[in-house]
């Protein structure tokens, strides 16, 4: 688990050192024959936004659903209690992966 955590960090610290070296910034103040280079940076910037925004909330729902069907397999007795917390811990986890979709939009559409 240590080394997908550092393979994450260092692919989105790799990610922002090659968006800040493209100029995706400046694009605002990009030329009429660097316009179309711009945008399309703009839309990559925005699809990897989305997909390193969307791993760790996929890894952590899938990493509760386990750990909810484990303890329910030990005790069935509790599954109210057990289905009541999982669904709340699903939903800020959700929260998250919103949060990615939210600045992907901004990205794309407003900068």
């Amino acid at each position: 688990m240590k080394i997908a955590r550092r393979a994450l960090v260092a692919g989105t610290i790799m990610s922002g050192l090659f968006l800040l070296a493209s100029g995706v910034a400046g694009a605002q103040e990009a030329a009429v024959d660097n316009e179309f280079s711009a945008s399309s940076m703009k839309y990559l910037a925005a699809a990897i936004a989305m997909g390193l925004g969307s791993i760790g909330p996929a890894i952590g729902i899938g990493m509760i659903g386990s750990k909810a069907m484990e303890s329910l397999g030990r005790n069935p007795e509790a599954a109210g209690a057990i289905q009541t917390n999982m669904i709340l811990t699903v939903a800020f986890a959700e929260a998250i992966g919103i949060y990615a979709l939210v600045v992907a939009i901004l990205i794309g559409f407003v900068f």
